[in-house]
């Protein structure tokens, strides 16, 4: 029953996680209207490999690891920062490039590959989720937790990361929404490129 109860705390301080604004929202949402359901469920997926990675890592002593070398976490907190804000400028840049969606039901397609790297680098380099993995996560768990434990814990955060964002896609991917989208599509961009571009300055100036 202890264990149950592990789990689904887990669980629950998980899912306040995922579903909390950041740029994993982002980008999800915009993939999702400007490219359609399928490449935001890439995207998701991508999500939930990253988070696989992450918890893995937390398992294995991330958090010891921090601690022990604090600049391996300081580079990688500058790393991610600095990757937010090159999807930021690219936003940007693009903002003004006019989406023009096919009749029908059809949407914009973009490389199914590209969306699953996407979202994999979003992830891997969002400092919320290390942080995270590497504390909150951490301290709910038992010290040496067995195996199938960790296993169930790695199944919890896929499954959470990637249901979430398909949702979010499935949400977002809708003809209404695509075509709201270009009507103030500049307006969207540049509001996303803002909020990545923020989160990233924060991440990178935050001690």
């Amino acid at each position: 029953m202890e264990t149950v109860l592990i789990l689904l705390g887990v669980t629950l301080a998980h899912l306040v996680a995922v579903i909390s604004p950041g740029p994993s929202l982002v980008v999800s949402m915009r993939t999702a209207v400007s490219a359609g359901r399928l490449a935001g469920t890439c995207v998701a997926f991508g999500y939930g490999v990253g988070s696989l990675v992450w918890a893995s890592a937390a398992l294995f002593g991330l958090n010891l690891l921090f601690v022990a070398f604090p600049w391996i976490y300081t580079t990688m907190k500058v790393a991610g920062a600095l990757y937010l804000i090159y999807l930021a400028i690219g936003l940007w840049r693009q903002a003004k490039q006019p989406l023009c969606l096919p009749a029908g039901k059809a949407v914009v397609r973009t490389g199914l590959l590209a969306a699953c790297r996407r979202g994999l680098l979003v992830q891997l380099s969002n400092p919320k989720v290390v942080v995270f993995m590497g504390s909150i996560l951490v301290t709910l768990l038992p010290p040496d937790p067995p195996g199938w434990m960790a296993l169930a814990l790695l199944a919890i955060v896929f499954f959470n990361e990637f249901v979430w964002y398909t949702a979010v896609a499935l949400v977002f991917s809708t003809r209404r929404a695509q075509e709201a989208f270009t009507r103030l599509k500049q307006a969207i961009d540049r509001t996303f490129s803002a909020v990545l571009g923020i989160l990233g300055l924060r991440f990178l100036l935050a001690e």
